[in-house]
């Protein structure tokens, strides 16, 4: 299954780009499960996902890091923003 996944504001940066298409493994469960297959080979974007300000949307709905996301078609990683 195919799923997009967006990085928005500092994390884009750490990532790279701001969206990925990427088959989601079977053995990906949890937003925490995904940070792990997708920084496997970077330091610096495991560091910058893990960071404990970092909201997670699955399908535009905000979730913890350890709830189920069971087959979204989207997932958000999302830096604290400022402004008004």
């Amino acid at each position: 299954m195919q799923i997009r996944i967006l990085f928005f504001g500092a994390l884009k940066d750490a990532a790279g780009v701001s969206e990925r298409v990427e088959a989601l493994p079977a053995s990906v469960k949890t937003p925490d499960m995904l940070i792990e297959h997708l920084a496997a080979d970077d330091p610096r974007l495991m560091e910058a996902l893990r960071a404990p300000s970092v909201r997670i949307a699955v399908d535009q709905e905000i979730r913890r890091r350890d709830d189920m996301i069971g087959t979204p078609s989207e997932i958000a990683f999302m830096s604290p923003f400022s402004g008004g």
